[in-house]
């Protein structure tokens, strides 16, 4: 069974006043948290259909009509492992254990 995963991405703004980046060189959203941009889900849908529905409701809304196009549909298989090895984590100078 494929769920759909409705996200958004709210960016952050540059205090200098530079245009903040939405979509790369060939228009897929980017995202970065460590510089403050802020990935919600929405919901998890039965369908894109559905999804795309939430997304046109949605864009009414107070925050999410401020940045209309970033939203992001993530299809995934119900009971299927995604992630199937593990992680290290590399510290920054600023950061303690």
């Amino acid at each position: 069974m494929e769920v759909f995963l409705l996200w958004h991405v709210r960016h952050a703004r540059w205090l200098d006043g530079r245009p903040t980046p939405h979509r790369d060189e060939v228009g897929e959203l980017t995202w970065d948290e460590e510089d403050g941009d802020d990935l919600k889900i929405l919901g998890v849908y039965s369908s894109q259909a559905r999804a795309e529905d939430r997304i046109q409701r949605a864009r009414e809304l107070p925050g999410f009509r401020d940045e209309p196009d970033c939203f992001y549909i993530n299809g995934c298989t119900v009971d299927q492992d995604e992630w199937n090895e593990g992680f290290v984590s590399i510290l920054r100078a600023d950061q303690a254990d």
